[in-house]
């Protein structure tokens, strides 16, 4: 099991980058004053780790709060994403430059390919590779892949993804993927924890919550966690912004992670990065 100790814990990745193990995803989150508070109050409670994307449209709103935290810029590590229309080698960079500018900074901890576009992806890794040897960016890594589809970008690359954010929650482990980036030193990050919102209709951690006192939530990114997955759940309330970071008073036992992983069904709360339609 991996160390965890606190809201600004870390994992360090293969390139010695240092990874806030939990964050706050702004998937959904309006590029208005709801991201603004969200990610402001989340800095001010010892949030480091901010996850945003081209996509999501509230890159804006992610930088106007990171501009206006009282949290040094270089102690928050920031996330963004390569959409699929600007896939490409100069698209991309130019896309980077523009988040860069919608964000109000002049490098990014982390830049990832947001889906395997089939027959782009490539020439989009060699366009972060750039832009990771120009010092633009701290790490670089992917988000959606599976094991072929990393294959195949290994079978080409310079360098090995720092990163491989998935949909990853209770239903659906993955673990020989897990595994396969295990072996290749590419940190597993997970999107969707809660299933978006499913998992709050199942009865799966009952008895641990029951027996630690502790919320669906705070059971699942626990669990998280303990697996050795960064994890980002998206909230814009306060109190659940405040109660999901409550992780770090209990553990579970390996025989509890064992029983979270049996629930494993293979099944998805999002697109499938083999067939997606973006």
């Amino acid at each position: 099991m991996s160390n965890i100790t606190d809201i600004q814990g870390t994992f360090t990745l293969h390139n010695g980058v240092k990874m806030p193990y939990f964050g706050l995803g702004t998937y959904l989150a309006d590029n208005d004053e709801e991201v603004v508070e969200a990610v402001k109050f989340a800095l001010e409670h010892g949030y480091r780790h901010i996850d945003t994307a081209a996509v999501y449209k509230n890159e804006v709103g992610v930088g106007k709060a990171i501009a206006e935290s009282d949290v040094d810029r270089k102690d928050i590590f920031v996330t963004t994403k390569v959409w699929n229309s600007d896939q490409g080698f100069d698209s991309t960079l130019k896309a980077f430059h523009e988040s860069c500018k919608r964000l109000g900074v002049d490098y990014v901890d982390l830049y990832l390919i947001h889906w395997p576009v089939a027959g782009k992806y490539k020439e989009t890794w060699r366009a972060l590779e750039q832009l990771y040897k120009q010092g633009r960016v701290k790490a670089i890594g992917v988000s959606n892949f599976l094991k072929h589809h990393l294959e195949d970008l290994l079978a080409s690359a310079e360098i090995v993804p720092m990163v491989n954010q998935m949909e990853f929650h209770p239903y659906l482990v993955q673990q020989e993927l897990l595994d396969f980036c295990k072996t290749h030193k590419i940190q597993y990050e997970a999107w969707s924890p809660f299933m978006q919102g499913k998992i709050f209709k199942l009865d799966i951690t009952k008895d641990l919550e029951a027996k630690y006192g502790k919320s669906a939530a705070q059971i699942v990114l626990r669990w998280n966690l303990q697996k050795g997955v960064v994890t980002i759940p998206k909230s814009v309330h306060k109190d659940r912004l405040t109660s999901n970071s409550d992780l770090f008073d209990f553990e579970l036992s390996e025989d509890e992670i064992n029983y979270l992983d049996s629930f494993d069904k293979g099944e998805r709360i999002g697109p499938d990065p083999d067939n997606f339609d973006f």
